[in-house]
């Protein structure tokens, strides 16, 4: 963990986001998810900003998680929605705006019904934001034409953040999105393209960005596929050996070989 940190900060990630759809998240315990966040945090030491992912059952399981990683040193929180399919929207947003209420940081939602099989449409996030001015960030895995029509029908009211591991990132950017929350994997990559951006040097910005892009487009086919193979890459570019997985997707000879190969064409982190 103390070296993911310390190589996001070197390749100028601007922010640390942790517990996230993309990590191991829901094969640790509790005690093991409050360690995550102290060792992140006591290392960050508020270098950059640190969002943590709340994902518990309940609204009062989400307040006390959050209000824990909150005293750890969080600056934001992220809501996930709870473990079930058929939930009403007025339900989905009593459940969130319980939590968002007891807290004194921006919050924002997990918005991933691909991916979790339950979420908000536009206008409940406009209506939770409504009801919960506290509410100031959606993180989406969707694309760039959603994001832009998302961004329309929440009236600019609420940053959004997208994931997909920076895939389409900088057509992202172009749609309104306020940011990106990537994998750690391509962190270098994925940054200087982002920088490159902001400073409209649109050249750079898609040059760094193809240096990527095939490896998200391979990792990105589950989220238990991404987060076996998106490890195997990162572990590799950080040297570690040797590579520990828990409960991961069964590993295919091609599928590390393909891990390797990515690996070895982005350099060491």
């Amino acid at each position: 963990l103390k070296r993911q940190v310390d190589a996001a900060i070197a390749c100028g990630s601007e922010g640390i986001a942790i517990l996230g759809l993309g990590t191991d998240v829901n094969k640790l315990s509790l005690a093991e998810r409050r360690t995550v966040v102290e060792v992140v945090s006591s290392h960050l030491n508020r270098r950059l900003p640190l969002s943590v992912t709340v994902a518990e059952n309940t609204p009062g399981g989400q307040t006390e998680f959050a209000k824990f990683a909150i005293e750890q040193g969080a600056d934001w929180i992220i809501l996930q929605p709870p473990p079930a399919v058929e939930v009403d929207e007025q339900e989905l947003i009593r459940f969130f705006g319980a939590t968002i209420d007891q807290l004194t940081v921006p919050v924002g939602i997990q918005n991933a019904p691909m991916y979790l099989q339950i979420g908000l449409s536009n206008a409940g996030l406009t209506e939770l934001h409504r009801r919960h001015p506290q509410l100031k960030i959606v993180k989406v895995e969707d694309d760039p034409l959603l994001i832009a029509r998302l961004i329309q029908e929440t009236h600019g009211e609420i940053d959004v953040f997208v994931g997909r591991d920076g895939m389409e990132m900088i057509d992202l950017l172009k749609a309104g999105a306020a940011g990106l929350i990537p994998g750690f994997e391509s962190c270098d990559r994925i940054s200087r393209s982002y920088q490159a951006f902001r400073t409209n040097d649109l050249t750079t910005a898609w040059k760094e960005y193809r240096e990527v892009e095939s490896g998200i487009v391979f990792l990105e086919r589950s989220i238990n596929h991404y987060v076996t193979y998106a490890r195997e890459i990162a572990a590799r570019r950080l040297g570690i050996e040797p590579i520990v997985h828990r409960l991961p997707k069964p590993l295919s000879r091609l599928g590390i070989e393909i891990a390797a190969r990515t690996a070895e064409e982005l350099g060491r982190l």
